[in-house]
């Protein structure tokens, strides 16, 4: 498809395959966790997923984001650590049965996972006053939620397993990948194949917390508007 003279693309509906293949990959996404397969990714592969993650929308177009690739299992393993020193002060903020369970659940795959990539947001980027940043500062946070959705979803078309580990307290992880004070973390991203996913999100499968109904969430002209 090439652009007018205005360098504008056609607009309209995709195919009805092409429009089957987002939506399944929108339904078919998955936090993995346990599933990841040791065969590393290809090369060629990663920069087609960072691709699709620097394709997202940013406000003013600031494109907030770097992707700090990790693949060393000795930096792996000190980030594993850290998870595991905040996941053991997360499970103190549950009791009785509900810590139970959040002990037996697998939430995340630092070390079984080939590859890492941590996304940051470089808040400074663009200058200190940001198109479309002016009155909303997180603009830019939201903006690199955008990249890393991408870069899911394109995963998951690639068959590419994706978990977003958020269980860390960003001063360790800064210090281990020496990140600067300005720039702010917004995911750790472990990545690798996988042969199988769940059928539905992990933690309604066993049991955690079940997808809330659709209808329950939409409102018409105002809050509560049903």
């Amino acid at each position: 498809m090439l652009p007018d003279q205005n360098g504008c693309l056609a607009a309209g509906a995709f195919s009805s395959d092409e429009r089957a293949a987002v939506y399944r990959a929108i339904q078919t996404r998955r936090d993995v966790r346990d599933e990841f397969l040791p065969e590393p990714l290809p090369e060629e592969l990663i920069a087609r997923l960072l691709g699709a993650a620097h394709q997202a929308p940013s406000v003013g177009f600031m494109q907030p984001w770097n992707f700090v690739l990790v693949r060393q299992e000795e930096t792996r393993e000190k980030v594993w650590r850290a998870f595991q020193r905040a996941n053991d002060e997360a499970a103190e903020m549950f009791s009785g049965e509900r810590q139970a369970k959040y002990r037996s659940l697998k939430l995340e795959g630092i070390r079984k996972a080939p590859l890492s990539i941590c996304v940051t947001c470089d808040r400074t980027r663009g200058g200190a006053v940001v198109l479309g940043r002016t009155h909303n500062q997180q603009m830019d946070l939201y903006s690199t939620v955008c990249a890393v959705q991408n870069l899911w979803l394109a995963a998951r078309a690639e068959g590419v397993g994706v978990g977003w580990v958020s269980i860390f307290h960003e001063s360790e992880i800064k210090s281990i990948l020496a990140i600067p004070d300005h720039v702010e973390i917004v995911a750790w991203l472990c990545l690798g194949f996988v042969d199988k996913l769940y059928q539905e999100p992990e933690l309604a499968a066993k049991g955690w917390r079940q997808r809330l109904p659709l209808e329950d969430l939409i409102f018409e002209e105002g809050w509560g508007v049903r």
